[in-house]
């Protein structure tokens, strides 16, 4: 919810409230009978029917072997460190190339790569993965092996350039592939068209945590730790870094990705984690002890995205990267501070996006709402629009993309879409059909980067607008608000919000239990400025229950209001040692 902006404002009252709906529950759900009925409800609604889904210890987790390609990495690996070669690993500008960048060296230096660096492209510079450019500018190390992490699938101008240097390249990505593969010595993507691999929502650092570990069952095989009298590394000390990628770079937590977040969380919290890890988290505000996936997707990451945004992700990188703990926090506080920068540019940009939206969808009153959303501003940084696609998806739900000046005849844009539109086939299906418009674009199911001149945009929009309408059903169209259903009023209690918290990782594809229910608001008031303070009683039931809803102290309901139809999560709030339920109000409207 917005401070500045209602659904009953937009586009002159055009936006719909959104359908509430309460998921369907699994039939024949066999779950502990000491879970809490509403948990064994949440759990078998996402599909845990047995107490063998609810398994995340790593003796589960799929096999290195499983993941094609693996086997050929792993021998150009070896033998570029038998030589002592250097090795040159090449990351992105994003929190999930940040660690998947740190795990990559971490992991190396550890098994006694004894010549390991990273280079990671400016987004202002050289743009995204390898690049030629940025190939030239890794020769200059004479690397013999470059190994990219979160990039590299649709690098075949870089590849090709890698081959003139005399450099090998293994490809570390999960990003869908195009229709042409570089021409890479080895590639290890999960979502290669003919991959088997069981779990295709790896992200990066879940893809290079593979990597490394069949790397040391292999050095193991051949002899190496022992003719060296190295211990064999612990490899799931990285952990932490696995979980911090995976849940910032919102893919599915699948089973296995739930495997690796609950590991790497429970490592964090008995603070068995890199010492960047908990500096991030100490300059967030947040409780290691107590750690949660939302708290690595709202408060870790996009202080270590920030870098990457605003300045260079290299000092992200650094951070994970060094051990000394006063290091790591001077770090941090740099980081925090280019994240309070992006956060006013995002405001900015964000409430821009918004008036030029609905100034149009004013013009159009009585219409439908468009397919797609395409939005750009002369002044806008590029570092922050994929989060304002981000906010303009959410709020209208559809498609969007924002677009700012790369140079002076070239826009980037960055695309998010929405349940039902995969933002890369569209994008894709537009190239196919209008191959002058698009100078690149890359991305998967969700989220999208893409490249074209400034002559182009127009055209573009059309298309794409076009393309998305094709695609887009009715069902598609409407805003959709999934919930767990209502809790009585004896469930509004600390014990259910503790077992809910501890059940499993929650996050993309495995989402947060969210209850629905109407409610009388016995007191109001505003906190840090937009934030709505509310006490609830429950329209069922005795007692009253605290709740918050964040940026809210703007909406209609909020001032005027008896009644309000909310949905919420079950949360803890911890103030002064004191713990004490409450509820996070996601979604509300008057009764």
């Amino acid at each position: 919810m917005s401070a500045s902006r209602t659904e009953s404002q937009a586009a002159g009252g055009a936006l719909p409230r959104p359908r509430i709906v309460k998921r369907a529950v699994a039939g024949n759900a066999f779950l502990p009978a000491e879970l809490h009925a509403v948990t064994r409800r949440v759990l078998a609604a996402r599909g845990i029917t047995s107490p063998a889904l609810l398994d995340t210890s790593l003796k589960g987790l799929l096999p290195a072997a499983e993941l094609g390609g693996t086997a050929a990495a792993v021998r150009l690996i070896a033998e570029v460190m038998g030589r002592g070669a250097r090795i040159l690993v090449v990351g992105d500008f994003d929190a999930d190339g940040a660690t998947s960048t740190a795990l990559a060296l971490r992991a190396l230096r550890a098994m006694g790569a004894t010549d390991v660096g990273y280079l990671v492209p400016n987004r202002f510079e050289f743009g995204y993965g390898l690049t030629p450019e940025i190939v030239d500018l890794a020769a200059q190390r004479q690397p013999s092996l470059i190994i990219t992490v979160d990039n590299g699938i649709s690098s075949i101008e870089g590849v090709a350039r890698a081959r003139e240097h005399g450099i090998k390249v293994l490809i570390t990505d999960h990003h869908l592939a195009g229709a042409t593969r570089p021409a890479a010595d080895a590639i290890v993507n999960p979502n290669l068209p003919d991959e088997a691999f069981p779990s295709k929502a790896l992200a990066g650092v879940g893809v290079i945590f593979y990597v490394m570990t069949a790397l040391r069952t292999y050095l193991r095989e051949q002899g190496w730790f022992s003719a060296r009298g190295m211990a064999e590394p612990n490899l799931a000390t990285l952990l932490d870094l696995v979980a911090l990628g995976t849940v910032a770079d919102v893919v599915p937590l699948d089973q296995n990705n739930r495997r690796l977040v609950a590991q790497g969380l429970a490592r964090i919290r008995a603070g068995q984690c890199q010492p960047g890890i908990s500096a991030l988290i100490a300059v967030g505000g947040r409780n290691r002890a107590r750690l949660t996936p939302s708290d690595l997707g709202f408060a870790v990451g996009p202080r270590l995205n920030a870098a990457g945004r605003l300045s260079d992700m290299s000092l992200g990188i650094e951070c994970l990267l060094s051990d000394d703990a006063e290091t790591c926090a001077a770090i941090a506080e740099q980081l925090d501070a280019l994240n309070r920068e992006r956060r006013e540019l995002e405001d900015v940009m964000r409430e821009s996006a918004f008036d030029s939206i609905e100034a149009e969808l004013k013009r159009q009153v009585g219409r439908e709402l468009p397919a797609a959303f395409c939005v750009f501003d002369e002044d806008w940084h590029q570092g922050v629009i994929g989060i304002v696609a981000a906010r303009v998806k959410d709020r209208f739900h559809r498609p969007a993309i924002a677009f700012a000046p790369a140079d002076e005849d070239t826009l980037k844009g960055s695309a998010r879409s929405i349940p039902g539109v995969h933002i890369r086939d569209a994008l894709d299906a537009v190239a196919a059909r209008h191959p002058e418009l698009l100078s690149k674009f890359g991305g998967h199911a969700m989220a999208a980067g893409l490249s074209l001149s400034r002559a182009a945009l127009p055209a573009f929009q059309a298309a794409f607008a076009a393309q998305v309408d094709s695609v887009l059903d009715a069902e598609t169209r409407e805003r959709r608000i999934d919930t767990d259903g209502e809790l009585a009023a004896g469930e509004f209690n600390l014990n259910l919000a503790k077992e809910l918290a501890a059940v499993a990782p929650w996050g993309q594809g495995f989402p947060e239990p969210r209850f629905e229910g109407v409610f009388r608001i016995e007191d109001r008031r505003v906190v840090g400025g937009k934030h709505a303070r509310l006490v609830l009683s429950p329209q069922a039931g005795r007692g009253t229950v605290a709740a918050i809803a964040f940026g809210a102290a703007g909406e209609p309901w909020f001032a005027k209001a008896e009644h309000i139809h909310a949905v919420y999560k079950l949360d803890i709030n911890d103030y002064g040692g004191i713990e004490t339920v409450q509820l996070v109000v996601d979604y509300a409207c008057a009764v």
